[in-house]
C-alpha cells in the first residue's frame, strides 16, 4: 500500500501567513502539521508516499522534507500545475500509484487516531474505498455524506441544507478503481475535479464505499481559530520530556506539562502548561499560560500570552494587555509605544485582523 499527501494549495483562509510561507508548513506544537500526515502514515507501516505540491511552493515542501528520510519513507514529489480539485490531484498521482490500494491524505488535516485500523478495515472487508467521517457543526463546509441503513448513498459537497451532521473528513483509502472515478467525473461549475463527485461515481456504479467514524478528534487547519484547536489539541496530549533543553531560573514558576527547547531560558516568569517554547527563545517577567506554541528565537518580556501560536523570531515587549487566541507570524514585534504621541501604531499586511479593546 502506498500513500498520497496533498502539500499544495493556496491557504487563503489563513493569510497574511500564507502570503510567505506554504500553509502546511505552519507548525502546530512547534512541528509543521505536515509532519504529522507523514508520520501518520509511516506509522502504518507505508514506505512509499507521494507529496502533491504546486509550482509556487514545490521548493520549499522539498527543502522541509527531502526524500523522508527522517521518518523511515521514501517521498516522491507529484506535481499539480492547477488548482483544479482532489479528484484531479487523484488524477494527477496515478503513475506514481500504479495499481496499488493507497491512503489519501489531505495534509492539512490533523487526527490523533492510528489510520492502521482503517487500513485493517479496508483490507478486512475488501472494500473498494472507505470514507472517514466526523461530526461536526458545520458541515455545510465539507463534502457531507446521506447515510440509509448503515450506507452511504449519497455525498454532497458543501450541501446548503446538509443531509447528515457528518463531515467527509480528509483521510480516504482507495483502490484502483477510484482511477476509473476521476477520469470519469466532469468538471464542477468552479472548474475542479470534486473528490465528492468521484465517491458519488463509485456508489453509483456499485463499487463497495464503506466509512468509519472518527471515535476521537479531527481537524481541518483551514481557518486560523482551527489552528488555534489543533494546536491546543496536540499540546493536550504532548508527553513532556524527562529533561527539558532549557534553563529556569530559581524565580520562576513552572506548572503544567511544559517543554522547553534547547537554549530556551525562563526568566522571573510564569509558566503554565501544556506549553512548549521554542529554541533559544527567552521568556522574563512574563506569563505563558496554557495550550501555547512558540517557536525558536523569540523574544517575550512583560508581557502575557496564552492559548496562541507564536512564530519564530517574534518579539512581545510590554504588551501590557494579555495577547489571547492569536496567531502571530514569523518576525512579528508587538511593543509598548515610546515615543510621544502615544498612538497605537501598526504596519499590517493583507488580510491581518486587529481586535482592540
Amino acid at each position: 500500500m502506498k500513500a498520497l499527501i496533498t502539500a499544495g494549495g493556496k491557504g487563503t483562509r489563513l493569510r497574511p501567513i500564507t502570503h510567505t510561507s506554504n500553509k502546511h508548513l505552519i507548525p502546530l506544537a512547534n512541528k509543521p502539521m505536515l509532519f504529522y500526515a507523514i508520520e501518520a502514515v509511516a506509522r502504518a507501516g507505508i514506505t512509499q508516499v507521494g507529496i502533491v505540491v504546486n509550482p509556487d511552493t514545490q521548493d520549499e515542501i522539498k527543502k522541509a522534507l527531502g526524500n523522508g528520510g527522517p521518518w523511515g519513507v521514501h517521498l516522491t514529489y507529484v506535481l499539480q500545475e492547477a488548482p483544479l480539485g482532489l479528484a484531479h490531484v487523484v488524477k494527477v498521482s496515478q503513475d506514481f500509484i500504479e495499481n496499488e490500494p493507497f491512503v489519501f491524505y489531505l495534509g492539512d488535516n490533523v487526527i490523533i487516531e492510528s489510520i492502521q485500523t482503517l487500513i485493517d478495515q479496508f483490507l478486512k472487508k475488501n472494500m473498494n474505498c472507505i470514507l472517514v467521517l466526523a461530526k461536526v457543526k458545520d458541515p455545510e463546509r465539507f463534502g457531507v455524506p446521506e447515510l440509509q441503513d448503515g450506507k452511504i448513498v449519497r455525498i454532497e459537497e458543501k450541501p446548503a441544507h446538509p443531509k447528515s451532521p457528518y463531515a467527509v473528513t480528509g483521510i480516504y483509502i482507495y483502490d484502483h478503481h477510484i482511477f476509473d472515478a476521476v477520469h470519469g467525473i466532469q468538471p464542477s461549475a468552479r472548474g475542479e475535479l470534486e473528490i465528492s463527485e468521484a465517491h458519488q461515481y463509485l456508489i453509483d456504479h456499485g463499487y463497495k464505499v464503506g466509512y468509519s467514524e472518527i471515535t476521537g478528534w479531527w481537524k481541518d487547519t483551514g481557518k486560523p481559530e482551527d489552528l488555534l484547536e489543533a494546536n491546543r489539541l496536540i499540546l493536550d496530549r504532548i508527553v513532556q520530556p524527562s529533561n527539558n533543553g532549557g534553563k529556569v531560573d530559581h524565580s520562576s514558576d513552572i506548572a503544567g506539562k511544559v517543554i522547553l527547547e534547547k537554549g530556551a531560558q525562563i526568566i522571573k516568569s510564569q509558566i503554565r502548561g501544556p506549553v512548549i517554547i521554542g529554541e533559544n527563545t527567552v521568556v522574563e517577567n512574563s506569563y505563558i499560560g496554557p495550550f501555547t506554541s512558540i517557536h525558536h528565537s523569540c523574544e517575550i518580556r512583560n508581557s502575557e500570552v496564552e492559548y496562541s501560536i507564536v512564530l519564530e523570531n517574534c518579539h512581545i515587549i510590554d504588551a501590557h494587555t494579555r495577547i489571547e487566541r492569536s496567531l502571530l507570524g514569523r518576525e512579528v514585534e508587538i511593543v509598548k509605544c515610546s515615543t510621544k504621541p502615544l498612538t497605537q501604531k501598526f504596519i499590517v499586511g493583507d488580510q491581518s485582523r486587529i481586535e482592540l479593546i
